[in-house]
């Protein structure tokens, strides 16, 4: 999609669709809206979109009045929902051309970004395997500004365009069926995204895993047919501003989860492709900060595998070694993303990473806490904890601290055979697998994302398709764009 600011009177904006931000309690006369308004047709509330035809007193061929909500209730985030649904709205009436009007103190380059990232994630569909589709798509996406507002705005689009195109990336990665998406197919896809945006790409395959000790990751790849693969991906500034750090982002590439020997129910198990989730969202947040060069290195591993109940398959009972030394009995094959991402973490570390975030569709007890609305995230430092905080609020992807006190473990995770279980038990699994993948970052400070609740949406909304959702993409580019020190 092309995307662009023009500065120019609204009136005079080509356009096959004008977007205008209507809000509840200011009545808007223009466009000869006033009489929709008397009618209550239009009111403003959220996510309210009219349709005018041949409007008065503008070039464009038609004006869509959006409801914005409450002014006072207002922000990025919910400009970022409004504009994702006209988007969605306009495209099946075969309208290619749009354009928002951002008027007043919106003409800013928050707003802007958040406009067009609204638009591209709007456009997005999951459809690219139906064979009888009429695939609609937005073609071109101007804001228009008044004359004289302030400079930067173009640039403020352009970040827009390319953290929105980063999240679709994620999105077409995690609704990729497991048979067209692999182990391997993902190592392929980061090679080729790598080569396109200029980072190094490194692929660990199962003989060097071997060698590195990474028996929790290998012990659940060794029922599938299908190799692992242990992707790394590295951006490296030309200057480096950061004070030495160097963040790492560990995402779980778990590309179908049968649930192995401990198998799961039948139902819903289709949706087990997006067990990949955070691994795709490391992968797509390396896209935009390949693009947007922040000042720190940024490195992303994504450990892959299969978790199949083949005839090689782990059993419940195993004890397996970590890359890291420790022994972990496994008790739920289905308990398979904290053993992978337990050699990942060491392996990070490993590799000079002093700061750590890994995202994972961890555990269906953090959808039991939090719901669909909130992913759990949980930390062993507090400014870690504070920072990705801070850059999930400005991105508008909601976050919840969850608890991660040491009595989780001396209560839970125990065994009697190894260092650790692979569970610890039915009460706060969300926590005690928290915990668990803890016992691995070590004394490095690190925050895990749960978003097993938040990465796919079970059912159409105004404003998205059906679908992996890309959440938490933008916290992670924000997170790295914004650590200068």
């Amino acid at each position: 999609m092309k995307v662009g600011i023009e500065q120019k009177p609204l009136e005079t904006a080509e356009a096959d669709a004008l977007i205008v931000l209507v809000f509840e309690g200011i009545r808007e006369e223009r466009f000869g809206a006033g009489a929709l308004f008397d009618a209550k047709e239009v009111e403003g509330k959220s996510l309210e979109l009219t349709l005018i035809h041949r409007p008065v007193g503008v070039a464009a061929q038609r004006v869509l009045l959006a409801g914005a909500g409450k002014p006072e209730k207002f922000n990025t985030a919910e400009l970022r929902r409004v504009l994702a649904a006209t988007a969605r709205h306009l495209k099946p009436k075969g309208i290619r051309r749009i354009a928002v009007a951002l008027e007043g103190h919106f003409a800013r380059a928050d707003w802007v970004t958040a406009a067009v990232e609204g638009v591209i994630l709007g456009d997005f569909e999951p459809d690219r395997y139906k064979t009888e589709n009429d695939k609609k798509s937005i073609e071109s996406f101007r804001v228009i500004v008044a004359p004289g507002s302030p400079a930067g705005l173009d640039d403020a689009a352009e970040q827009g365009r390319i953290v929105a195109e980063a999240q679709n990336f994620t999105r077409s990665l995690v609704n990729e069926p497991g048979n067209r998406l692999t182990p391997a197919k993902v190592a392929d896809a980061a090679r080729r995204m790598a080569a396109e945006f200029g980072l190094g790409c490194e692929v660990l395959e199962r003989e060097k895993m071997d060698q590195l000790g990474m028996g929790a990751l290998l012990g659940v790849a060794q029922g599938s047919a299908e190799p692992p693969a242990l992707v790394v991906v590295g951006y490296r500034p030309v200057q480096t501003r950061g004070g030495g750090v160097h963040l790492g982002l560990v995402g779980k590439g778990v590309t179908f989860d049968t649930g192995g020997i401990s198998i799961k129910p039948a139902d819903g198990m289709e949706k087990m492709k997006y067990d990949m989730a955070g691994g795709a969202s490391m992968l797509g947040a390396m896209r935009a900060l390949a693009q947007l060069k922040p000042s720190i290195p940024v490195t992303a591993f994504i450990p892959c595998v299969e978790n199949m109940p083949g005839g090689r398959a782990q059993r419940p009972g195993d004890i397996v070694t970590a890359m890291s030394g420790k022994t972990i009995e496994v008790i739920n094959t289905d308990a398979e993303g904290r053993l992978i991402l337990a050699d990942a973490l060491t392996y990070a570390r490993r590799q000079g990473c002093t700061h750590l975030v890994d995202a994972a569709t961890l555990t269906g007890a953090i959808v039991v806490a939090l719901g669909h609305l909130n992913v759990g995230l949980f930390a062993s430092d507090a400014a870690l904890k504070d920072r990705v905080l801070a850059a999930a609020n400005a991105e508008g992807e909601r976050m919840w601290p969850m608890p991660l006190d040491d009595d989780y473990k001396e209560v839970y995770l125990k065994s009697a055979f190894a260092d650790l279980p692979n569970v610890g038990g039915r009460w706060g699994g969300a926590i005690t697998a928290a915990m668990f993948l803890k016992e691995f970052a070590e004394n490095t400070p690190w925050v895990h994302l749960d978003i097993a609740g938040t990465a796919w949406i079970d059912e159409a909304k105004p404003y998205t398709a059906k679908g992996p959702s890309g959440v938490p993409v933008r916290t992670l580019i924000r997170l790295a764009m914004d650590w200068k020190n």
